[in-house]
């Protein structure tokens, strides 16, 4: 099929994209990466009036670190954070989800921003941005703010960004000590969506107990979500057997899955213990604990 008429805009700068936005409001969908938008044109999921292009927004492109923050703008390409050995070390979360997502074309041309303003409850970054407490950055006509990841997702493709708003970039705590990451993911095939999601974030104190911990689930749920009760059990004691297990099982209890096609519920809570519990051995194998 072919996407039902609209108009097209291509602003150059944030200032005449948000007014672009301030005019059109509703009826306006933001073009980035296009990996989700586009084929729901195609087949008239979505059919909106307006097209605001903003690939030509340079201040949307670059990456970098500042205020405690690693500040990752919205055209920043799923391929640039699965490629960039400068962000392995201190943000090994962000190369080890983009290298789950879809195929190369779609990693190459689809962005991080994007996908979380999709909102598609099996997003793997929806999981990931979780696991690390980013904020989101969004620019309106009221000016800039700063929207914490827990207060993004609403519903299903549904989030709290106002009509006249267009992300900017999302912002990431930077680590204040050793890290290690992992996302585990359960697909049916390579670069299908995930049947279940796991994306999981630990950093120690000079002590080696657990300073912070993220657990963020994809594909449990109405929305992405955090296993907040699990993160508690690791923070501020040791990363052993006994509270892998305790983690991982909490970890389960907090999935809130569908069954369908691709498994029961009762199936996807088990792989949620699964994937949280081998993820953790291979974070403590790799800090060396």
């Amino acid at each position: 099929m072919f996407p039902a008429t609209f108009e097209y805009f291509s602003p150059t700068t944030v200032d005449e994209a948000v007014e672009l936005l301030k005019k059109y409001s509703f009826e306006a969908k933001i073009l980035s990466g296009g990996q989700s938008l586009l084929p729901m044109m195609k087949l008239r999921i979505a059919m909106p009036s307006v097209v605001i292009d903003i690939n030509k927004i340079e201040a949307f492109r670059e990456w970098k670190e500042e205020n405690g923050y690693l500040r990752i703008g919205s055209l920043v390409r799923h391929a640039d954070l699965e490629r960039d050995t400068r962000l392995q070390q201190q943000y090994p979360l962000l190369s080890e989800t983009a290298a789950w997502i879809a195929d190369p074309p779609v990693r190459n041309m689809g962005t991080l921003c994007g996908s979380l303003v999709h909102a598609d409850p099996g997003s793997d970054w929806g999981a990931a941005m979780l696991a690390l407490r980013a904020e989101l950055e969004a620019v309106g006509p009221e000016g800039t703010r700063r929207i914490p990841i827990d207060h993004f997702f609403v519903d299903t493709f549904t989030t709290s960004l106002d009509t006249e708003e267009v992300v900017s970039a999302v912002n990431i705590p930077a680590p204040t000590g050793k890290v290690a990451s992992r996302y585990k993911k359960l697909e049916r095939k390579a670069g299908d969506f995930a049947i279940v999601g796991v994306a999981l974030h630990v950093m120690l104190s000079d002590d080696g107990t657990v300073k912070d911990a993220g657990i963020g689930l994809c594909a449990c749920g109405d929305i992405p979500l955090r296993a907040e009760s699990a993160e508690q059990v690791l923070i501020g004691g040791k990363l052993d057997p006994a509270s892998i297990e305790a983690t991982a099982r909490q970890a389960m209890d907090a999935a809130d899955p569908a069954s369908d096609l691709r498994g029961s519920a009762e199936y996807k809570k088990d792989m949620v213990r699964v994937f949280v519990e081998r993820g953790l051995c291979e974070i403590a194998e790799e800090l060396g604990l």
